[in-house]
């Protein structure tokens, strides 16, 4: 099943970038509106990676060539890491959290009180709490299963760059 996966790289990344837009919709759309969480900078972070990803992967599906898939492929494989860091330190301060912090500010706040330019470097600091672990699914918090989710995306789009691209196109 994978090997046939790999056998078609665009493939490949237009589902990477489907499964990656589909996070992101089921945080914002149900996890925040819903249920009513708000998103910690760590989680902005994440989300930022995430939409990164997904384009830089629907770029690379879009691209014939290798060269450009290539690149795209490589901007993707940054944003996984970068990524799967925030996400691996967001889970590690919820294990070990520290004695105080406060993660800031709810983002339609900080727009109705403040004036744009003051609230555009704001909008990264995020309103909830970093070490608040306040959803978990099988165990797992939304630090976890982002974490997971990068890693494998990272490992994914490493190996197309590292060898499925070097075979012939096939999609």
């Amino acid at each position: 099943m994978l090997r046939r996966l790999f056998a078609y790289p665009r493939l490949l990344l237009l589902l990477l970038a489907l499964l990656s837009l589909g996070m992101l919709a089921f945080g914002v759309l149900y996890l925040q509106n819903i249920v009513g969480l708000k998103p910690c900078p760590m989680c902005i972070v994440q989300r930022d990676a995430l939409l990164g990803m997904a384009l830089f992967c629907l770029l690379a599906a879009s691209c014939r060539g290798r060269g450009w898939r290539a690149v795209w492929g490589a901007l993707a494989l940054a944003l996984a890491g970068f990524g799967a860091f925030t996400a691996a330190r967001q889970s590690w301060l919820q294990w070990h959290p520290p004695a105080f912090g406060a993660c800031g500010r709810d983002l339609y706040g900080m727009i109705e009180a403040f004036p744009l330019q003051r609230v555009i470097p704001m909008i990264f600091r995020g309103g909830g709490d970093c070490t608040a672990v306040d959803w978990t699914f099988l165990g797992g918090s939304i630090a976890n299963w982002s974490f997971v989710w990068f890693v494998l995306a990272f490992v994914a789009i490493l190996a197309l760059l590292l060898g499925a691209w070097r075979a012939p196109t096939r999609v």
